[in-house]
């Protein structure tokens, strides 16, 4: 998938667990764990603004383009 998420990065940068995150964000330890694993085909805004608040980031930091290679 060209759309890579770097959130267990962030995580680790700020050190921060997963379960503190998805308090603060409001949102379910699974929730978060799916998004980690980029197994979510999307993650709405206001979400992603909150993650960005508790982590200090944009986001940017936390989502990845990446082209996918032709054979």
């Amino acid at each position: 998938m060209p759309i890579v998420v770097n959130l267990d990065v962030m995580l680790a940068k700020r050190k921060v667990r997963s379960r503190d995150l998805a308090e603060q964000v409001g949102i379910t330890e699974q929730n978060i764990s799916l998004l980690k694993s980029g197994k979510v085909k999307g993650v709405r805004f206001d979400t992603l603004e909150k993650i960005c608040a508790v982590l200090e980031c944009q986001p940017g930091d936390i989502l990845e383009y990446r082209p996918e290679q032709e054979e």
